[in-house]
């Protein structure tokens, strides 16, 4: 009863259609796939970030200060170094056992890790310094308040293998801790000592 309107075969419309909808569902898979990929990388960077802004939160908020330094007098020359350290506010408990200490000078330049057998009167070693607890709850291995004080010796003669630092020298010391944070204080040793056996530095 009804005829054709156009000059092809009817089956080829099934044809077209049949190829219209691989290609749609292909599109669909593909589509799929990639939103897979994009939700499976944004999970990963977004892991990866708040992993960095952890750690760049500790490094910033955990610090070692010093807050007084001295030196011991050997003759013209200032033989061990003691600085008396605590942790700033906000920052967590800092591990010094896990500290380590560069020493710099214009001979030396040495990496110092935690002695934990040798105290500060005792300390005779070029490669490690030693602690001993002054105030507070923790012990000379960590400062867990902002109340604690520890002792940290470094013996400048030994690490340079001869006196120490003569009178006018001067050093920098990095206290990294266990967070990578970072706090550098400036030695300066006066030009003369007169009688004194201790002076600051």
């Amino acid at each position: 009863m009804f005829e054709a309107i156009t000059d092809y075969d009817t089956d080829d419309r099934g044809q077209v259609g049949i190829g219209t909808l691989i290609v749609f569902i292909a599109m669909v898979l593909v589509a799929a796939i990639a939103a897979g990929v994009l939700i499976n990388t944004a999970g990963v960077l977004q892991s990866q970030a708040s992993d960095t802004g952890s750690e760049t939160q500790e490094a910033v908020a955990n610090q070692v200060e010093v807050v007084h330094a001295s030196g011991t007098v050997s003759g013209d020359y200032v033989d061990k170094v003691n600085m008396t350290i605590m942790k700033s506010a906000g920052s967590e408990a800092i591990d010094l056992s896990a500290m380590t200490v560069q020493y710099t000078s214009d001979k030396d330049d040495v990496t110092l890790t935690y002695n934990s057998t040798a105290t500060p009167a005792s300390l005779s070693s070029g490669t490690t310094f030693a602690t001993e607890n002054i105030t507070g709850a923790g012990d000379s291995s960590e400062l867990l308040n902002t109340d604690d004080r520890v002792k940290l010796a470094i013996d400048v003669a030994t690490i340079n293998g001869g006196n120490g630092l003569e009178g006018g020298g001067s050093a920098s010391v990095s206290l990294v801790d266990q967070s990578g944070a970072q706090f550098t204080y400036g030695i300066s040793v006066p030009s003369t000592f007169g009688d004194k056996q201790v002076v600051e530095v």
